[in-house]
């Protein structure tokens, strides 16, 4: 996926959705934050950002904050929304090899006891249809990534209905798209989210498949190519 991208100093991020940016000629602008999480060591003061531009003219704020350029010159789309996109693609390329030969690729197809909303529902010729929900990870600490980087309500409903259908006989995978290029390992963020590093492990044992692939970023001349390419490993337990 190549993002047009343009770069800034980041000021602030407040109220969720809106962070204060510097740009090249010393202005300062308001722009939209799609993260809803504590983006916990990606919205330093002081670090580049980079962000995209949108010709909709009834978006208040036109710009998005797409990536954060942290400290340790540590890369991470910050954008959840880029996640599935790049998932999507990966899985249309067979990049997750564990899940390619499908012949059907569906998107947010309604399921489980619950009323959620798989991101992906994957078909088969010859074996049980694969639901595949995505989770994006962008919390590092101590050499290690975590999920989530706060109290997930939403994500521990997730995993209730993967079990579900891992009960029913169906083939159920949490994908974690790694979006941070620091992290080399994830697992879950049992002292942010207990309860979800709880129903995490049930989920493995009652045959969830758990994967995490990493994104890899490559600087071009519009802006950053971001493929989810890498397998890497997930700890749970």
């Amino acid at each position: 996926m190549i993002l047009n991208l343009h770069s800034a100093t980041l000021i602030k991020r407040y109220k969720r959705f809106l962070t204060d940016i510097r740009l090249a000629n010393d202005e300062i602008t308001t722009i939209h934050c799609a993260n809803t999480g504590a983006m916990t060591g990606c919205a330093e003061p002081g670090n580049t950002v980079w962000y995209s531009t949108s010709d909709n003219p009834k978006r208040k704020y036109p710009f998005s904050w797409e990536i954060s350029v942290d400290s340790n010159n540590h890369h991470i789309c910050v954008n959840t929304i880029r996640a599935n996109q790049l998932v999507e693609e990966a899985l249309l390329n067979n990049v997750v090899t564990s899940l390619s030969g499908f012949s059907t690729l569906k998107r947010e197809v309604k399921y489980g006891s619950e009323n959620s909303k798989i991101d992906f529902l994957l078909s088969y010729a010859d074996k049980p249809d694969t639901y595949v929900e995505v989770k994006s990870v962008t919390l590092l600490e101590q050499g290690k990534g975590y999920f989530p980087d706060a109290v997930s309500t939403r994500g521990q409903k997730h995993l209730r209905e993967l079990i579900e259908m891992a009960q029913q006989g169906k083939r159920a995978v949490l994908l974690f798209a790694v979006l941070h290029s620091g992290i080399e390992s994830v697992q879950a963020a049992a002292h942010i989210d207990p309860k979800y590093a709880q129903l995490l492990n049930e989920a493995k044992q009652q045959g969830v498949q758990i994967l995490a692939y990493q994104a890899q970023f490559s600087k071009v001349e519009q802006g950053f190519d971001i493929q989810v390419l890498r397998h890497i490993k997930v700890n749970i337990g």
